[in-house]
């Protein structure tokens, strides 16, 4: 919003013209909500253990992450305000990819804070019901998709592109809301899986988030993406200023969350993230770069998948245990070695994704 109070400005001094830049406004984006966490986390993380808001930690887990219990978790609280002011501040609310992405990302996690009250305050340890859950994400998601899919001004935002690959485009047609469903709401529970060790889900957040205001500015420019061989789509570059603004909170947040954590995000973060994740690939037209850039996300699912699946086929588990990151620290590695070695492989995963943008 303070856009338009700049603009308004710049009938006294042209100067104010600097905050039309998208460029400026994503890096300050960036360092209000990085602001805004590291300024409100303390505060939040003693309200949260005064109301004896703790994390419940699972019995047959590794023994190391007993002495977690009572860690205060809801901690995604502090992302989500981080992001929804900086994104207000900074973004141009007239655009509607801002307010899907936006919006998308507080349903979710409105979906999340339900699941986590119900752990930690009714103390249910199952929390929301699985099919309540997959149910209010299907909502969600699909209303999502449609609203994209109704909305959409130019073909190329309902394409899907294939990397590495150039001027091979294909008309998705219906089948973008199918599409955009699953990589929302796959997106949303991937990021949530993996959410199990201090630090493990908020930094590959924040570099894939980093990677896709990337590809947001160069796809909203219509030189850049004429240069780079990549549909152009009118106005999509505003979503830079969300993705920086969920890489400034996600780096605040990671201040209280780095081993051994403060606080925890829990599902109100997680989930939340995951669908501004989802949601941010379907409006760029990346979803299988995302696939690969989130490769840690996409690997602990399948884990899940595999030791399920297994364990009901054949009564035998693949896996220590799952996700992925348990089976290592069952293995033997210490907690910090897992979380650096799955941020080494997202560094390396994100740049693949980047080298899309020219190798094509």
């Amino acid at each position: 919003m303070l856009i338009w109070v700049t603009e308004y400005l710049t009938q006294y001094h042209s100067g104010f013209n600097v905050f039309q830049y998208q460029t400026l406004r994503v890096i300050l984006g960036v360092l209000t909500s990085l602001f805004i966490s590291l300024c409100v986390g303390p505060f939040l993380i003693k309200r949260l253990g005064e109301s004896q808001i703790g994390q419940s930690v699972r019995s047959d887990g590794p023994i190391t992450h007993l002495e977690k219990a009572g860690t205060p978790t809801m901690g995604g609280l502090l992302i989500l305000v981080s992001i929804a002011v900086s994104t207000l501040c900074w973004g141009d609310m007239t655009s509607r990819f801002i307010w899907v992405v936006l919006l998308v990302t507080l349903f979710f996690g409105a979906v999340g804070w339900i699941d986590d009250y119900k752990k930690v305050v009714n103390k249910n340890p199952n929390g929301l019901a699985a099919r309540y859950k997959y149910l209010f994400q299907s909502v969600i998601g699909l209303s999502a998709a449609i609203f994209l899919y109704m909305t959409a001004s130019v073909p190329a935002e309902t394409q899907l592109i294939i990397p590495f690959i150039k001027s091979v485009n294909f008309d998705l047609g219906w089948f973008y809301v199918v599409l955009t469903y699953f990589v929302i709401v796959g997106s949303s529970n991937a990021v949530n899986l993996t959410d199990g060790l201090d630090g493990l889900a908020i930094l590959p957040t924040v570099m894939v988030a980093a990677a896709l205001a990337i590809f947001a500015y160069v796809t909203g420019n219509i030189r850049f993406s004429g240069y780079l061989g990549i549909p152009y789509v009118p106005g999509v570059g505003e979503v830079a200023v969300f993705c920086g603004a969920i890489a400034g909170a996600g780096l605040g947040f990671l201040w209280f969350n780095t081993y051994p954590a403060q606080v925890f995000m829990g599902d109100i973060g997680a989930l939340a993230l995951g669908a501004a994740l989802g949601v941010v690939a379907v409006l760029v037209r990346q979803e299988l770069v995302l696939f690969i850039m989130g490769g840690v996300f996409v690997v602990e699912t399948v884990s899940v998948i595999l030791q399920v699946g297994s364990y009901k086929l054949t009564g035998r588990r693949i896996f220590h245990m799952a996700p992925l990151h348990h089976h290592y620290e069952l293995k033997g590695w210490p907690e910090p070695r897992v979380i650096v070695r799955f941020w080494i492989i997202t560094v390396i995963l994100v740049l693949i994704g980047l080298a899309s943008l020219k190798i094509r």
